[in-house]
């Protein structure tokens, strides 16, 4: 199990709006990511170090978007103004997250700006919708050349994920015991003053270290 990315919801402004915020802010661009046809969704995507990357990710007008829970999650996040959604974790086996939670994975696939097509399994976003502070998980089932890790990374490190929430909750939820560092990323977690979920993510990149 590993952490593999971040998903960031763009707000009521639109995707285009929240990646120039990201860019500005990172010194980095990203790169049109596609559509997620059964999610009813689209991302852009910057490739970092250590095979991580971020997808700011918008709902469309889309009739997926009305059924499929990724797509409820993401309009929910913009309704509330945007911001982090999620933090990811990467399995080589859904089978045992399967047995835990009591329901099957479900496949997801990315429709490239270029006609390629990327597939996954995922699993958790219930669980995330009902409780911020959980990741979810999934099995890239793509060739390697595809996934987002073959992408050229830019010069953004993923330092820190500070979480409103609880250390015994997530790792409950993720199976193991979770330290001060997870995947050689620190997670700080502070008692919820509201709703738990990502309170910030800071990075190392070329603007400095810069918190989000």
């Amino acid at each position: 199990m590993r952490l593999s990315n971040l998903s960031f919801a763009a707000g009521p402004d639109g995707l285009a709006a929240a990646v120039g915020r990201l860019e500005d802010v990172l010194g980095v661009e990203f790169r049109d990511g596609g559509f997620h046809p059964r999610f009813g969704t689209r991302n852009n995507i910057l490739s970092m170090a250590d095979a991580r990357f971020i997808e700011v990710v918008e709902v469309l007008e889309h009739p997926a978007a009305e059924k499929a829970v990724f797509g409820q999650a993401v309009r929910a996040r913009t309704e509330l103004g945007g911001g982090w959604l999620a933090w990811v974790l990467e399995v080589d086996d859904m089978s045992p997250l399967e047995a835990r939670l009591g329901r099957r994975a479900v496949d997801g696939t990315r429709q490239f700006p270029d006609g390629r097509r990327l597939d996954w399994q995922q699993i958790g976003i219930k669980g995330l919708m009902a409780d911020p502070q959980l990741p979810f998980f999934v099995k890239w089932t793509s060739e390697p050349e595809l996934r987002p890790s073959a992408l050229p990374p830019e010069p953004v490190e993923l330092l820190e994920i500070r979480l409103s929430g609880s250390p015994e909750r997530v790792s409950d939820w993720i199976g193991d015991s979770l330290g001060p560092v997870f995947d050689g990323v620190a997670l700080t977690f502070n008692s919820p003053n509201g709703n738990p979920g990502i309170e910030a993510v800071t990075f190392r990149c070329p603007n400095g270290i810069v918190t989000i």
